[in-house]
């Protein structure tokens, strides 16, 4: 696939530091075997322990808990929608059931989950693309927002590139990406998710993909990553991030694209390059209207 970019669009990719290039098809397809940094935060820290096996994972000792803000207080809706009821909600049920959920332990002294739309959204959002990133980090939580500061200026970017952006009212789907998490709450003791509240969580994502109806989903994160495509590719357990990448999976029939969290770029630039590379294969899988 090739890409029509206009001067700014190249004058945008010049100072991601990234070469207007597409690599051939079975560069593309080939397993990258690359280096996944470690991160700052404790979340992105927690993914290095995703080089066992999710079973591991899930049984490991939490990590000790950082210093954080005083918990809020958590209110308990005075009529909570059991969790088997989510795949039946409707746009703004699902975005208020999230935001009183208190299903799992995640919950525990979190500000607010950080959902994908607003509450008040009157009709669900269209987008051909669904963005899947990392657990809540404490900026994204202030924000109420996935992908915010440097993170989300870069992204925002690489979405650009291709002609993409944040979904919004004058964009249409075929130009739109739904960001969202693959759990919603960040808890006052930043720990891995275990594998109960991560089947709470990926209910909420399940509805998010029916109603947003995307062509192609890209996963930011092996941990991201790894938490969708253990149920349908268990095989993936343990298998590194540069590995993960240049497969075309499934998630409930649409195409998954695994690819480097932008934290991950901005400490590694010449990463830059390989997720340019997942963007046009991204790209590539949606069906020509």
């Amino acid at each position: 696939m090739s890409l029509d970019l206009d001067p700014r669009q190249r004058a945008m990719l010049k100072e991601m530091g990234v070469h207007v290039w597409q690599p051939p098809a079975a560069e593309l397809a080939a397993p990258r075997a690359a280096a996944e940094p470690s991160s700052t935060s404790a979340y992105q820290a927690a993914v290095q322990a995703l080089q066992t096996p999710v079973q591991a994972l899930v049984q490991a000792p939490a990590p000790a808990p950082l210093s954080s803000p005083t918990p809020a207080a958590v209110s308990t809706p005075a009529s909570p929608v059991p969790i088997e009821a989510v795949a039946g909600l409707d746009w703004p049920a699902l975005a208020q059931t999230v935001a009183s959920c208190q299903a799992c332990k995640l919950c525990t002294g979190r500000r607010a989950p950080v959902f994908g739309a607003a509450a008040n959204a009157p009709v669900p959002p269209r987008a051909d693309w669904l963005v899947v990133t990392e657990p809540p980090e404490e900026d994204e939580e202030r924000a109420g927002s996935p992908l915010v500061g440097a993170n989300g200026q870069l992204f925002d970017n690489m979405l650009k590139a291709v002609g993409v952006r944040r979904i919004a009212e004058q964009v249409s789907p075929a130009h739109a990406a739904y960001l969202t998490h693959v759990v919603k709450c960040r808890p006052a003791q930043v720990r891995v998710p275990d594998a109960q509240e991560l089947a709470i969580c990926a209910q909420y994502l399940a509805r998010e993909v029916a109603l947003v109806q995307p062509k192609v989903i890209l996963a930011l994160g092996r941990f991201a990553a790894l938490s969708l495509l253990r149920a349908q590719h268990p095989e993936t357990a343990g298998t590194p991030l540069g590995q993960l990448r240049g497969t075309v999976y499934q998630f409930q029939g649409v195409p998954v694209i695994v690819s480097y969290h932008p934290s991950t770029l901005l400490r590694t630039p010449l990463a830059k390059a390989a997720a340019w590379a997942d963007l046009c294969l991204a790209r590539s899988v949606i069906p020509v209207a």
